[in-house]
């Protein structure tokens, strides 16, 4: 039995010593088996790995995009947000030139009138259980504010004030039906009563029927006993058409109202008139007719010449 051992450990170094040397022979031939194997081996995983890499690729660029896809939406809620506080800075600065130019313009006619105001912006515009047109101020009695008080636009006539607390006023509209206030045509002397209509048309009922009046003439405020409700001297509106009919005992007509009521943003509440009536030296300007273009055609000469 220990023969038998012996000689297979014997065959066992021998053919280990053969394969040595045959590895041995074959690297120094210029054969390198093992490079041999390790390239036999790419060669036949390199279809498999181009397979995986085109089955896993697109899973991949999904993921990757679906990220990307989250990172977008971000810049893109950002970028909007950003886009709607622009929006709204230009709003607030549009808002803000437009009353600073209504502030300028109510106080250059108080000023040509001495009038002494109180300006004030415009919180609400609405209706009351009394009355249909009105809006409220936010300004009251402790600026020195008082009922019956008018109040101006840069226009003219806005309205009158009703009631007041402390910090706010309601003032009624020059186009509620309840309104009521006697003007004067500028330049003149006729006297009548301008009525609210509840639009931007008023009515207008003259007190004598000899008065003269004309389409384009301007209405003032006639003024009220102590400057309350009324101060004199007010733009009111002008006259857009006359009523003429034989054997009226008064004339009646319409008119157009200075100031549009449904766009006030600021305005001033007369607190008195320092310097009594100013007559018609707030008169508007009429507007200023379109200048004429004349074209001269100087003609050719003719080739006979």
């Amino acid at each position: 039995m220990a023969t038998r051992g012996s000689n297979r450990s014997r065959l066992l170094w021998v053919s280990l010593l053969v394969t040595s040397l045959f590895i041995i022979t074959l690297d120094l031939r210029g054969v390198s088996l093992l490079s041999s194997l390790r390239s036999g081996t790419q060669s036949v995983l390199a279809p498999v790995e181009r397979l995986a890499t085109r089955v896993f690729s697109p899973f991949g660029d999904f993921f990757s995009e679906v990220g990307n896809l989250g990172r977008s939406k971000e810049k893109i809620d950002k970028l909007e947000k950003e886009n709607q506080e622009l929006k709204s800075q230009i709003i607030f600065n549009e808002n803000t030139l437009a009353q600073l130019e209504s502030l300028k313009g109510v106080l250059d006619l108080a000023g040509k009138a001495r009038y002494k105001t109180v300006s004030a912006r415009v919180i609400s515009k609405g209706g009351t259980g009394t009355f249909s047109e009105t809006i409220v101020l936010d300004i009251g009695s402790n600026s020195g504010v008082r009922r019956d008080m008018t109040v101006i636009a840069a226009s003219g006539l806005v309205g009158v004030v009703k009631s007041t607390t402390a910090a706010s006023s309601i003032v009624l509209l020059m186009n509620d039906p309840s309104f009521r206030i006697g003007v004067r045509v500028a330049g003149k002397q006729d006297m009548g009563i301008l009525l609210g209509q509840g639009d931007k048309s008023y009515s207008l009922q003259m007190l004598s029927a000899r008065s003269a009046i004309s389409v384009g003439d301007v209405l003032l405020a006639r003024g009220s006993s102590g400057d309350r409700p009324f101060v004199p001297g007010v733009p009111v509106g002008r006259v857009s058409y006359v009523e003429n009919t034989v054997g009226q005992l008064t004339k009646e007509g319409r008119v157009n109202g200075f100031v549009d009521l449904n766009s006030l943003s600021v305005v001033s509440v007369v607190l008195s008139a320092v310097a009594g009536d100013p007559g018609d030296a707030l008169v508007p300007q009429a507007p200023r007719p379109a200048p004429t273009v004349t074209v001269f055609v100087t003609p050719s000469p003719s080739p006979e010449g």
